[in-house]
């Protein structure tokens, strides 16, 4: 009885580290980074308007567009700080029930808000109320492709500054592709 006993105790430890060793894992000394977690979050933007503008959310820790309409009185004859802010307040809101429930958040501070131009500005700078290098790296992110996507950029890229003032440091343009291709650093470009 002890023979067979000793036996089974044998085989149960060699089947406990074929078990380990198969998995397929090698372990490892050196941390690897594999990227965010998965998640349940189908990241799938709820279907928008003809008439729409792109606003850039996060999902999985990864930026997506979700389609937000807005009247073209809102933007179209507005000035750009007009504009900016329209797209600001955008991202600041809640999403939307079912955008909420496909995994989109924003990281837009509430408090963030779009100053007006500094006099020496060259045309097509949008001034925040903070610095943009200030901002959380994925909220910096959002306000980059949206306002890239939108008419306050070319399409890929935007120019920020912070607050006018004594102490403002020159704007930078900064570019969506970047921002995409690396999420939670945005890249200024020039």
């Amino acid at each position: 009885m002890r023979r067979i006993r000793s036996g089974r105790l044998a085989l149960t430890g060699l089947l406990l580290a074929t078990t380990a060793l198969g998995c397929g894992i090698r372990p490892t000394d050196v941390p690897v980074d594999a990227g965010p977690a998965p998640t349940r979050a189908s990241c799938d933007a709820p279907a928008g308007e003809e008439d729409h503008t792109e606003i850039y959310l996060v999902c999985a820790q990864r930026l997506t567009f979700v389609t937000r309409y807005l009247p073209s009185t809102m933007t179209g004859g507005l000035d750009r700080t007009e504009v900016a802010r329209t797209l600001l307040r955008e991202m600041q809101n809640e999403p939307a029930r079912a955008e909420r429930t496909a995994g989109f958040s924003s990281s837009v501070p509430d408090d963030l808000e779009i100053a007006g131009p500094a006099a020496e500005d060259p045309a097509g700078v949008v001034r925040l109320s903070e610095r943009p290098k200030e901002l959380p790296a994925l909220a910096l992110d959002q306000i980059i492709c949206t306002f890239a996507k939108s008419e306050l950029g070319d399409g890929q890229r935007v120019t920020l500054g912070g607050p006018p003032g004594p102490r403002s440091e020159k704007p930078q343009t900064y570019s969506c592709a970047a921002a995409l291709r690396s999420p939670k650093s945005a890249h200024a470009t020039g």
